[in-house]
C-alpha cells in the first residue's frame, strides 16, 4: 500500500481488528521508509444491483443517497443514527441476497417503507408522502387511517389511574 506521506509502497501491518460489526478490518500501518504510521481498512466489494427508475434509467444503488432520505424522514425523530445505518446495512444486505443486476426503484421503495414502518409511523409517512408523490392532503390522511387500522399501528392503551390519583 503507498504512504499517503512519501508515496513509498514498502510499510508493515502494526495491528489488526475487526471494524465495523464485521464487516470489515482496520489495519495500522507503519511505512518503513519514512516511519510514519496510517490507518487502512478492508472491506469486501459489495455486488449490488442497479435500480431500473421510473422512466426506465438505471443508476447504481447509492447507500448516501438512501442515508440523505432516511435522514429527511427522521429529522427531530427519537432514531439514534446507529440505527439508521443499520437500517441502511440492512437494506443493502437484502439488494445484494438477491443476486439480480437490476431491480425496480419502486421494489426498493416498498422494502424502505417497510422497515421504516417497524421504527417509526411518523418518519414511514414522511418517506412514504415523498416516495408516493402526495398531491393532495387527502392522500395523508387515507394513509394515517390506514395505519391506524393496521395493528402494527395501534397507540398503546393509557395506564389506568388508581382511584383518586391525579
Amino acid at each position: 500500500m503507498l504512504c499517503p506521506y512519501c508515496g513509498k509502497n514498502n510499510d508493515k501491518v502494526i495491528d489488526s481488528r475487526i471494524a465495523d460489526d464485521g464487516r470489515s478490518v482496520r489495519r495500522r500501518r507503519q511505512c518503513i521508509l519514512c516511519g510514519a504510521r496510517f490507518t487502512s481498512y478492508e472491506r469486501i466489494e459489495r455486488r449490488l444491483p442497479k435500480l431500473i427508475k421510473r422512466d426506465g434509467h438505471r443508476e447504481e444503488f447509492d447507500p448516501a443517497k438512501l442515508e440523505r432520505g432516511l435522514l429527511s424522514a427522521c429529522r427531530k425523530r427519537p432514531i439514534p443514527s446507529e440505527r439508521i445505518t443499520e437500517l441502511i446495512n440492512t437494506i443493502a444486505e437484502d439488494l445484494e441476497r438477491l443476486n439480480k443486476p437490476e431491480v425496480s426503484s419502486s421494489w426498493l421503495g416498498q422494502i424502505v417503507m417497510n422497515r421504516l414502518s417497524e421504527l417509526d409511523a411518523v418518519a414511514y409517512v414522511r418517506f412514504a408522502s415523498v416516495y408516493s408523490a402526495f398531491d393532495d392532503v387527502n392522500q395523508f390522511i387515507e394513509l394515517i387511517q390506514s395505519m391506524r387500522n393496521a395493528k402494527a399501528f395501534k397507540r398503546p392503551r393509557s395506564r389506568k389511574r388508581a382511584p383518586g390519583a391525579q
